[in-house]
């Protein structure tokens, strides 16, 4: 009789945190694994879970383990809950952050030379090559919004592998059209390549398109890299442009040892090249993969789920949703006669629920547009609301905030003696705490006095402080503060919060109409898929406002009577 194998104590510990749903995810130890993840289903538990257990029972080496996610807050999370499940030694990182340090570490004997500069950002390129195309006439390069959406062209046409001389042929294909000019668009995307070549420099999508033909076409180079990774984890698998899974599969080669995740209904991002087919036809190429749905919301109440699942049905876009909550509230919607009756109505809203004790940080204001963010922020502004905006844009970037940190770093060489840390940080702080945008360093002030207060926080010095922040940037994981988040629905993926404002849900912003074109079906499909994003941000309270006509979608979720 064969003895029976004893159980791995650990590894029963890491499953007992798991529903059946998440269960099923981290005993699915062997690749080709799908997993189909609703909003608020906790898939980042069921994957972080998974790669432990397997760890645990030996079925993966970890340190031969890439987890790739989209965001570096995403890999930061993911890093901090492995290692609180014993497995520190994951690598997890962004697709970009992977293929950079891959780069650089064969750089030397791949390309030889010297290594071409990062662009973090295309902006000061963009205006000289829109000078060198001679378009300084026609195109504002002191227009921070027209630099952005040139850029988003640009990346567009990277990730979607297309050059310069055929941007224009290939845009027959798109959905949604450029908000700028397109025959301009492709002079100042021939003359952009161009100035970087002259000044050796790249930017992040080459340095996929850059590792992507180093794998493909370097043997020995691809050899190691697959045998230093051996089992891959890709987070928000919807958001995958086909430049990224070219990469994946570079990195994957012949094996099958791949867990995806992703959610066909969060897909928001097709203007940056994103798109959902890799995940809807995972299966397609793996037809032997495993494919688990989690279903059981643990975000938002029954209402709110119930309005987001009838906008799914009627599109028919993604998994519908179970909710485990305590039943609240119907979504409220609100109708308005113009954009500054709304926004009064959602300050008054707002100053009612601080008067009433709720915590400020508990409450979001969304919009589709940074033109509505704006506005609002003038009327908070005069109602003295506290608030910070949440962008695309990485907090660590800031020019405020880098410039704070540069003076943080001077200061913590040589501390002050006598003064305290704290003391010595506020004084820095100072010069900085004046007109309206305060709220990054007001931010990191409050990250300072609640580290301050923290027993775990030794030795209490500018220098601790820095590390820190240090950690945070890495992560890119800005501080919280007690304020209100304005941001757009873009901005909101990934987050949630008690209570959500989402405004402007009227026809000409959700869906959004710019520059005269008609919508297509895809582009409008998009549109209620960003509807939804905003939707299943809130866990308790959701309150929607329109002005003129309200949008398609709110009758789509159940929200309107016709």
């Amino acid at each position: 009789m064969t003895e029976e194998p004893l159980v791995n104590v650990r590894a029963e510990e890491i499953l007992a945190a798991l529903d059946d749903e998440q269960r099923a995810v981290a005993l699915a130890t062997r690749g080709p694994v799908c997993v189909i993840a609703g909003a608020g289903t906790g898939k980042t538990r069921a994957i972080t879970h998974r790669i432990a257990y397997a760890s645990a029972i030996g079925a993966m080496d970890p340190t031969k383990i890439l987890a790739i996610t989209f965001t570096a807050r995403a890999a930061g999370e993911m890093r901090t809950r492995l290692r609180g499940l014993g497995v520190p030694t994951v690598a997890a990182r962004t697709i970009h952050a992977a293929a950079l340090k891959q780069l650089l570490f064969f750089w030397p004997s791949v390309f030889g030379g010297r290594t071409p500069d990062l662009l973090t950002s295309k902006t000061g390129f963009l205006g000289e090559a829109i000078n060198r195309a001679g378009l300084q006439g026609t195109i504002n390069i002191n227009s921070r919004d027209t630099l952005r959406d040139i850029a988003n062209e640009i990346e567009w046409a990277k990730v979607s592998q297309i050059g310069p001389t055929d941007y224009l042929t290939e845009l027959d294909n798109r959905a949604a059209k450029p908000r700028v000019n397109a025959e301009q668009v492709a002079q100042v995307y021939t003359a952009y390549e161009s100035i970087k070549r002259q000044e050796l420099a790249m930017d992040f999508e080459d340095v996929l398109l850059l590792t992507t033909a180093m794998l493909e076409e370097e043997r020995e180079v691809r050899e190691r890299v697959q045998d230093q990774y051996r089992y891959f984890t890709v987070d928000e698998y919807q958001d995958i442009s086909p430049l990224q899974q070219r990469l994946i599969n570079a990195w994957l080669g012949n094996r099958q040892e791949i867990c995806v995740v992703g959610d066909p209904a969060q897909t928001i991002y097709s203007f940056a090249g994103a798109t959902s087919s890799f995940l809807t036809t995972f299966t397609s190429r793996f037809p032997d993969a495993e494919v688990i749905r989690l279903t059981s919301g643990y975000r938002s109440t029954p209402e709110i789920t119930f309005a987001a699942n009838s906008l799914l049905r009627s599109a028919t876009m993604g998994q519908e949703l179970n909710a485990q909550n305590d039943h609240g509230d119907k979504p409220e919607v609100l109708a308005y006669n113009d954009e500054s009756s709304e926004i009064a109505g959602i300050v008054s809203d707002m100053t009612s629920l601080l008067k009433a004790g709720v915590p400020p940080q508990e409450i979001a204001v969304l919009a589709r547009t940074n033109a509505q963010l704006n506005s609002l922020e003038r009327a908070m502004n005069g109602a003295k609301l506290p608030y910070q905006v949440r962008s695309t844009e990485r907090f660590f970037d800031r020019p405020d905030v880098k410039e704070f940190l540069k003076g943080v770093r001077t200061a913590s060489v040589i501390p002050t003696e006598g003064i305290n840390w704290l003391d010595e940080l506020r004084t820095l702080a100072q010069p900085f705490l004046t007109g309206q945008s305060i709220d990054g360093i007001a931010g990191l002030l409050h990250l300072a006095r609640e580290l301050d207060e923290d027993t775990n926080f030794t030795p209490k010095t500018l220098r601790s402080y820095l590390r820190e922040v240090e950690d945070r940037v890495q992560q890119n994981n800005p501080p919280t503060m007690p304020v209100i988040t304005l941001a757009t629905l873009h901005a909101a993926k990934g987050l949630e919060w008690e209570r959500v404002f989402l405004m402007g849900a009227n026809v000409g912003l959700l869906p959004l109409e710019t520059n005269g074109f008609t919508l297509d079906a895809r582009m409008i499909e998009e549109e209620r898929r960003l509807f939804y994003v905003g939707m299943t941000r809130a866990k308790r309270e959701l309150r929607i406002s329109y002005r003129g006509k309200p949008s398609p979608f709110l009758e789509q979720a159940g929200l309107l009577t016709s």
